[in-house]
């Protein structure tokens, strides 16, 4: 049977990592001091070649995917979230609820937005499909960006299966929140629910537009046409 071990992945994944694609990535997701990715590190490696790599791991226990999402490398961290959604995608019930447990466990190690959006809706928003969903609701109060962009991003899963309401009251939680990240995923969310219901859509905007950061409201009626946006835009 192949060896499969954190150490050959990882030893994989250093043979192609890139100087120079690590400076870029390093300025593409602020890793300067004081921006949101403060101290991340990169290795240089794209994301397809990172799921190429990922595809001869599948079968990593948790406790490896652990060690992965420990790691101070990005490029570690995202390929161990690749594995970690393909085996909850091929699990059934129960093991997919300690994934979702260990994932919540883990939340610390989801932090830039590339790991929360390729994970949240995957593991978290699936699990929740046709279960009760007040952790989401501590999730969006949480102090860390990151477990806040969890918390909305889990519900495009809600979405897919015109289920709204939740992308819609935890997008009424975040409308005074802060960071530029949180805008553009309330109004990445906002958007996707306009796709499918733009009536929906627009019932929210009008109680809540006035409140909403400039950038959020871009994202929300990006769809919309030209005069309803700027409408949108000059009532601001």
């Amino acid at each position: 049977m192949k060896d499969i071990s954190v150490k050959k992945l990882k030893a994989e994944l250093l043979k192609v990592a890139n100087q120079e694609k690590a400076k870029i990535l390093s300025k593409f997701f602020k890793t300067d001091k004081g921006e949101y990715a403060d101290g991340d590190k990169f290795l240089g490696i794209t994301v397809p070649v990172q799921r190429k790599i990922a595809r001869k791991y599948l079968n990593l226990s948790l406790s490896d995917i652990k060690k992965l999402l420990s790691s101070e490398y990005h490029e570690h961290r995202f390929t161990g979230m690749i594995i970690l959604c393909s085996l909850y995608q091929k699990s059934k019930h129960d093991e997919k609820k300690r994934i979702y447990d260990f994932y919540l466990k883990n939340l610390k190690h989801v932090n830039n937005w590339d790991l929360v959006d390729i994970s949240a809706p995957a593991i978290i928003g699936d699990y929740l499909l046709d279960k009760e969903r007040s952790i989401l609701y501590k999730l969006a109060s949480s102090e860390s960006l990151w477990v806040r962009r969890i918390a909305i991003l889990s519900t495009f899963a809600f979405i897919k299966k015109n289920q709204f309401h939740d992308t819609l009251h935890i997008a009424e939680i975040l409308i005074k929140d802060k960071n530029d990240l949180i805008h553009k995923a309330v109004g990445w969310m906002l958007r996707e629910v306009g796709k499918r219901d733009k009536e929906t859509e627009e019932q929210f905007l009008k109680e809540h537009y006035q409140k909403m950061p400039r950038t959020m409201l871009r994202y929300a009626i990006e769809k919309f046409n030209e005069n309803e946006r700027k409408e949108y835009l000059n009532k601001k």
